[in-house]
């Protein structure tokens, strides 16, 4: 039997790059890594293209519009990567009946919630970045019903950029920094999320639809900046802020914690702690 072909998409991002270092551990599998270069996935002549000279049995797709406050006023670009490209891939991979994975975000939701979000939980995005991901989950599931699409929130990585990259230059440049502490959520570590993909595509149960996945714990901006100070041994003062002081082109949600029970369940998926993952990273990137 021939071995069975995972094309991932967004290879220069942080899920991508994690990606390719997790694939190091399935020689089973051929992988197809693809920049934006090699594959644009908002055109979907050359996705076609792609997928009908090319034998994919998974298509993990990491490519997104990230640009959170740039998206408030590149509209269209967000929604051509974030929706209409996801649909196009969503359709190819039904074509080629291959299994399609599509990363989404807790920006779906508006952050009102005082409870962790489960998956059924009612969206209202309040942003357009939101608004555009939404929309890709829609049009992942309409074109292709068996997609699995994962939420996940506040990724972080040893690669890109990203807030304990930023946080880690910020405290060795500065003696003092201030970190909104009103906005609650859970730090996804991509390594452990681009494990979490291949113990899905590995095991025998890929039950589409939607799951959660973040890192256990509930934070707030502030804490993960100490937490990122002391296991980075910092001298650097952290200041807690509302986010009325840290005004944003984009609206954020107030509340992103994750409900991570299905995914769990269902995949038997082991999630570890926010902390141990971020000291990971550290130790990685010191």
């Amino acid at each position: 039997m021939a071995a069975k072909t995972i094309l991932v998409t967004g290879a220069n991002g942080q899920l991508g790059k994690e990606m390719q270092v997790v694939a190091a551990n399935y020689s089973e599998y051929k992988f197809l890594f693809v920049t934006k270069e090699d594959l644009p996935i908002d055109d979907a002549a050359a996705v076609t293209i792609y997928f009908d000279t090319h034998s994919i049995d998974v298509c993990v797709n990491c490519a997104a519009y990230t640009a959170v406050d740039k998206a408030e006023t590149e509209k269209e670009k967000a929604f051509a990567i974030n929706a209409e490209a996801v649909g196009t891939l969503a359709a190819a991979c039904k074509k080629a009946n291959a299994l399609f994975i599509h990363i989404s975000t807790d920006y779906v939701f508006d952050g009102t919630a005082t409870v962790p979000y489960k998956e059924d939980h009612p969206v209202h995005p309040v942003s357009v970045y939101g608004a555009s991901k939404l929309k890709g989950e829609e049009m992942a599931l309409q074109h292709n019903p068996d997609s699995i699409i994962i939420r996940t929130s506040w990724v972080y990585s040893s690669f890109g950029n990203n807030f304990v990259k930023t946080m880690l230059r910020l405290m060795k440049e500065r003696e003092r920094i201030n970190v909104v502490d009103d906005q609650q959520g859970c730090p996804t570590y991509a390594a452990d999320l681009a494990n979490a993909i291949m113990d899905i595509i590995a095991g025998i149960n890929v039950t589409p639809g939607i799951y959660n996945f973040s890192n256990h714990g509930i934070i707030t901006w502030y804490e993960f900046a100490v937490a990122i100070k002391e296991l980075s041994a910092s001298k650097c003062v952290v200041n807690p802020i509302p986010s009325a002081q840290y005004p944003t082109p984009a609206k954020r949600p107030a509340y992103s914690v994750l409900d991570t029970t299905r995914i769990r369940e269902t995949f038997n998926v082991v999630i570890p702690q926010w902390k141990d993952s971020l000291q990971k990273c550290i130790l990685l990137l010191q």
